[in-house]
């Protein structure tokens, strides 16, 4: 966690439309009964299955895991009762302070980062086929056809998050599911939210944006096959791309450390991806966040000068635990492109839609 939030009112509000009214989370448990009712158990019922996946992730070289598994999720539940008693208090409780809780209890009881042999499963499976999705998009001569191949990749890429069961089912019924079958299961449009025609609009204008500012989400599918071509086309426009990666581990998130070790990776097939990172025009950064959600506020001081260094105009948000339960109504200081598949069926009905809608709300600069 940053020292304190005095950094970040001097740095990183350069994209907050309002430092004082911006708020990350889009419930609050403490005033909506609805989503508290929800909510609470459905935290119950996950972290049984961190538990386990805490548990398997350590069961094979450490002889302690399973006593500190059970203390993991003793020690949850009773923190989760505490939050859920205090329901009357007049501090916000979003999603992602619940989230939050599960990581830093996990690595409370020496459980740092569970999903790591998943995600290096992940990325060296899907590191091969990136030339071949590069291909695919190239082959596009539209441009307008090519950005819309582009962000439906993206969508399709964010399906494979293991934090949401409804995608861990799908993932463990069929191994073979892949970036192809995702794209067809995602909504059709039009999508719940649906800004894509606006986007494209944009990107037809004159104006190249300085610099983009990429918060990714998943590793594997999601970052490799997903942002990475869409980041590429944008540094063939012309435009500074800032891969924004969590700090710390947080379920199959990736990390910037994780993103910095597949882009060398990538770098090998990939010419345009290789002169970017060298001529320093595709930088990794870490965005100081220890769970799946965004929050602002406590972005670190290196990235927000980064922000402020390179004119960034254009800020690109992916997933439901940035782009939902966090600053879906959030605004802020240049352009924003806010990307997520609801993965959840009832916050998908709460917005309106079903299960893998779409989220696609593009946020021109307004004065």
């Amino acid at each position: 966690m940053p020292t304190g939030s005095s950094m970040c009112e001097l740095h990183c509000n350069v994209l907050v439309k309002d430092s004082n009214t911006y708020q990350p989370d889009t419930l609050d448990l403490n005033k909506d009964k609805e989503a508290a009712a929800y909510w609470f158990p459905c935290f119950r019922e996950l972290i049984e299955k961190f538990a386990q996946r805490a548990l398997e992730s350590q069961r094979a070289t450490d002889t302690s895991a399973e006593e500190r598994a059970n203390q993991f999720r003793s020690s949850y539940l009773s923190k989760l009762q505490e939050y859920q008693s205090q329901s009357e208090s007049h501090k916000v409780l979003g999603i992602r302070e619940l989230l939050e809780l599960n990581d830093a209890q996990l690595r409370l009881h020496g459980f740092t980062d569970p999903w790591q042999e998943q995600k290096k499963t992940e990325n060296e499976e899907a590191v091969p086929l990136l030339s071949g999705r590069l291909q695919e998009i190239d082959a596009i001569k539209s441009d307008r056809e090519r950005w819309l191949e582009l962000v439906r990749g993206v969508l399709a890429g964010n399906m494979f998050d293991w934090g949401a069961q409804a995608v861990t089912n799908i993932l463990q019924e069929d191994a073979s599911f892949g970036l192809n079958a995702a794209l067809e299961r995602i909504q059709k449009r039009p999508w719940l939210m649906d800004d894509l025609d606006a986007w494209l609009q944009r990107l037809q204008e004159e104006e190249i944006h300085k610099c983009a500012a990429i918060f990714v989400d998943n590793s594997g599918v999601d970052v490799v096959l997903g942002i990475l071509p869409f980041a590429r086309e944008l540094l063939k426009r012309g435009t500074k791309v800032l891969l924004c990666a969590n700090s710390e581990p947080s379920l199959n998130d990736v990390t910037s450390s994780e993103l910095t070790a597949i882009l060398d990776c990538c770098n090998c097939s990939c010419p345009v991806l290789k002169q970017a990172c060298s001529e320093k025009r595709l930088l990794v950064f870490g965005n100081g966040q220890r769970g799946p959600c965004l929050d602002m506020r406590t972005l670190p001081q290196d990235l927000c000068e980064a922000l402020k260094t390179y004119q960034t105009d254009l800020l690109i948000i992916e997933g439901m635990g940035r782009a939902l339960h966090t600053n879906l109504y959030a605004r802020f200081n240049c352009e924003t492109l806010k990307l997520a598949v609801v993965k959840n069926k009832w916050l998908a009905q709460r917005l309106g839609g079903d299960t893998f809608a779409v989220i696609c709300k593009y946020e021109p600069l307004t004065s």
